[in-house]
């Protein structure tokens, strides 16, 4: 059964799944339904239903023991589908998040990930979230989920309920090494940053 959990929470991974060396990362997400009147979204947000659609992107960044990005190829994301030592695989981009379920899915093999790396860092941000005057107040739904793709059963799952209007990425949650297991922390914290490069300066 899969374990809840709270903004800042930190649970064991690998400790209570014993053998656990692959996992698939699930983000959803959903566009806020607009009122086809205007109405309060509508005014929000430009008018009626015909918005442009929002188009979250998942990335993945590889941080080493200071907690830093050593370089691109250490960021996974659409554009960079694999790590370059294959323990992390990006399936590809979704461009609405649209319906139910995971809206891009990434496959980490922990017991390949470089000794070196030391933390994983799961971002959403909205591409071309400034030109496009879009926000995570036009997101619901969010979270994040880890799965055990041998048994197809779900370990841990965390929903993002805070306000996040305003904000342009999230950094979502993070899968880190304590000793020799991965633990994870749920994060759920927004930030201004207007693109994925913004928010690797910020780790670099």
């Amino acid at each position: 059964m899969a374990i809840n959990l709270q903004k800042g929470q930190r649970v064991d991974l690998t400790k209570g799944n014993p053998g656990l060396s692959k996992i698939m990362v699930g983000l959803g997400w959903d566009p806020v339904q607009q009122n086809k009147g205007g109405g309060l979204f509508g005014s929000l947000f430009g008018g009626g239903s015909g918005g442009a659609n929002v188009d979250c992107d998942a990335s993945v960044l590889m941080l080493d023991e200071n907690g830093k990005v050593k370089g691109n190829s250490d960021v996974i994301y659409f554009g960079n589908l694999k790590s370059r030592d294959g323990s992390i695989q990006h399936t590809g981009d979704n461009l609405t998040g649209d319906g139910a379920g995971d809206d891009e899915q990434i496959f980490v093999e922990l017991s390949r990930v470089p000794a070196a790396v030391h933390k994983l860092v799961f971002v959403v941000n909205i591409y071309d979230a400034v030109k496009r005057k879009q926000h995570f107040g036009m997101i619901q739904n969010a979270f994040i989920r880890i799965v055990n793709p041998s048994s197809n059963e779900t370990l841990l799952h965390y929903n993002l309920t805070d306000n996040y209007n305003g904000m342009t990425s999230l950094i979502v949650g993070e899968l880190y090494r304590n000793g020799q297991e991965w633990k994870f922390g749920a994060i759920g914290s927004g930030t201004s940053a207007g693109s994925l490069g913004e928010v690797v300066k910020s780790y670099s």
